[in-house]
């Protein structure tokens, strides 16, 4: 199995926690952001080139790849903050950035979901998106799109007939069920990443899963079904053998930050509402988040103020059924005052936002990876969050911030205090999340190992010669 760290032992137990300092961790941040004076992204990335193509044909700068990037619900051209746009965006959109950074020709296919978008649109030099007819032009909630995989996997069987290719890496369990059907006809590599899994879904929601219930059947179909699986953290690995799905055929690479985007210096958000501290928290606006677990700990931090970032425009937030119900929350825990709710934001705000923080909490029930954690530390700011799925990767206890279980204010509200009381170790914590996200998140380095992962897919494959 393929990891960014092949030095870190790989623990896959459902309740893995890590405590104790991380090599990666050691040094000191110099005025460039750099680690120790050096440009540490670069470093790693230099070392992945080597190992993975020892100068070979298809590396960087050698004409690079034809690339398909499969995101059927995930545009990333999407305004972030709603139900069904969140991290997956900024993954496929940065992805398919920085493997066009490395020399690649990317093309992502996402579902058109409006009658007036174009058939293609530039993202950048190198990064093409397609809006591909599957089902009508408009929003349809993703737990309603599977009844139009079957169109979407044909219309890219057909496009790839006369230009396919090189490779296919989907994103996202319905993605998945459209490209293995279109790579099977078209004979292509495919990799695939889940970017969450029905099984945890169901484990956590139950009732609430609104999940079609052939998901985690055809999940593991597309797993069995793809040449590899590329896992966002390692918690996942061990949920994807639960599902049958061999560990030999699973690499991890986690999603990546854009450390220049996310730094400590630059502007922070005004702080108006005349309280001591700040707590931010950032995402879309579902009960999984646990927002509501933020609003009840802050009963027991005085002089402190709740920032909630994300969800609808600020102008539609009273017609929200998640803003009412954590308002209500909060109306009854005496804290309605210190609550406050700033409606989705545009990208170029939530580093500003993030900066304005003493504490970034995500104390969500679950959570496939959470890019969140790896913006608020590469802003410099502690995070504290609940000791599940990709934190557990991320966040480090006690280095960077606090792992605390879910669901479970007062525990939220005992690491919260503990920092809050000490801003020395609050410092020392966002010092330490910054040395981190250089050392192992950038996404020049997470293009470098999925590039890694492609390459392996590649060698791996037989030769086709012709068809008989």
């Amino acid at each position: 199995m393929t990891s960014l760290d092949p030095l870190e032992p790989v623990d896959t137990g459902p309740d893995r926690r890590h405590h104790g300092r991380h090599p990666a961790d050691a040094g000191a941040l110099d005025e460039t952001g750099s680690l120790d004076g050096i440009d540490a992204e670069a470093e790693v990335v230099e070392a992945l080139d080597a190992g993975v193509f020892g100068g070979a044909e298809g590396g960087p700068g050698r004409g690079g790849m034809s690339l398909a990037l499969v995101s059927e619900h995930a545009s990333p051209l999407a305004v972030l903050g709603g139900v069904d746009a969140g991290g997956q965006n900024v993954h496929v959109a940065r992805l398919a950035s920085a493997l066009a950074d490395r020399g690649h020709r990317v093309t992502v296919y996402t579902r058109r979901d409006a009658r007036d978008l174009p058939d293609r649109v530039m993202l950048r030099p190198g990064v093409e998106v397609r809006h591909v007819p599957a089902g009508p032009p408009e929003p349809i909630p993703k737990d309603e799109l599977l009844p139009h995989m079957a169109d979407f996997g044909l219309w890219m069987a057909r496009e790839w007939r006369d230009r396919p290719p090189d490779l296919v890496h989907s994103h996202f369990w319905m993605s998945g069920v459209a490209s293995l059907r279109a790579t099977r006809e078209a004979r292509l590599p495919f990799l695939h990443t889940y970017h969450a899994l029905g099984t945890v879904k169901r484990r956590h929601q139950k009732q609430a899963d609104t999940s079609p219930p052939e998901r985690v059947a055809l999940e593991r179909e597309v797993g069995l079904g793809c040449d590899r699986v590329i896992a966002t953290c390692h918690d996942e690995v061990y949920e994807l053998g639960r599902m049958r799905v061999p560990a030999a055929k699973v690499g991890v690479v986690p999603c990546g930050v854009d450390t220049e985007v996310f730094h400590p210096s630059g502007p922070a958000a005004d702080r108006d509402g005349g309280h001591r501290y700040r707590l931010l928290q950032l995402g879309r606006l579902v009960p999984r988040k646990g927002a509501a677990v933020s609003v009840t700990a802050l009963t027991r931090l005085p002089d402190t103020e709740l920032l909630v970032v994300g969800g609808p425009p600020a102008d539609r937030l009273h017609d929200d059924p998640e803003v009412r119900r954590l308002r209500e929350i909060a109306r009854l825990a005496g804290v309605a005052d210190r609550v406050r709710f700033t409606g989705g934001v545009a990208p170029e705000d939530v580093a500003p936002l993030l900066r304005s923080a003493d504490v970034v909490l995500c104390p969500a029930d679950y959570e496939p990876f959470g890019i969140v954690p790896l913006e608020a530390m590469a802003c410099g700011r502690p995070v504290v969050a609940s000791a599940v799925g990709g934190q557990l990767d991320t966040v480090a206890d006690p280095e960077t911030g606090r792992l605390v279980p879910p669901r479970d204010p007062d525990a939220l509200a005992r690491a919260v205090g503990e920092l809050l009381a000490d801003p020395a170790l609050r410092a020392a914590c966002g010092a330490a999340g910054r040395r981190r996200v250089l050392s192992r998140y950038g996404w020049a380095r997470i293009a470098a190992a999925t590039e890694k992962e492609y390459a392996a897919v590649l060698a791996a494959r037989p030769a086709v010669t012709g068809v008989a």
